[in-house]
């Protein structure tokens, strides 16, 4: 199977930047593509950006469009989720995800992606 770790969560005032990553391990030549997926408190996890296994083709929800970029290492199975000028709103639990390739990939769903990391927590104050 396949572990995801996530890493790189933190405390920021609103404005600042952090940078998240995630080591897979295991069955890491079943991973495709990976994405970051956030929960804020009280509400459902939804996606927030996605990456091909390639890197070519992304995918960014609306409300982190040019602040957030994702990329990845595919030597180092590692995906990094860059988030920029942080706004409270952004404050959730940011989680890992890991699924079939892409183009199989109709919605961005919990149901979409098989594997997850424990998720790291995002705290942006005012």
């Amino acid at each position: 199977q396949v572990q995801l770790v996530e890493s790189g969560g933190g405390l920021v005032q609103a404005g600042a930047s952090l940078r998240l990553s995630c080591a897979a391990s295991g069955r890491t030549n079943t991973i495709y593509t990976m994405a970051w997926f956030r929960q804020p408190p009280g509400k459902a996890r939804e996606i927030a950006a996605a990456i091909s296994w390639s890197g070519d083709t992304t995918y960014y929800t609306d409300s982190v469009k040019g602040r957030f970029t994702i990329s990845r290492d595919n030597a180092k199975s590692t995906v990094y989720l860059q988030m920029n000028s942080l706004k409270p709103e952004d404050t959730a639990v940011y989680y890992c995800a890991a699924g079939p390739p892409l183009r199989s990939i109709v919605v961005h769903t919990t149901a979409s992606y098989r594997y997850w990391g424990q998720g790291t927590q995002v705290t942006v104050s005012s």
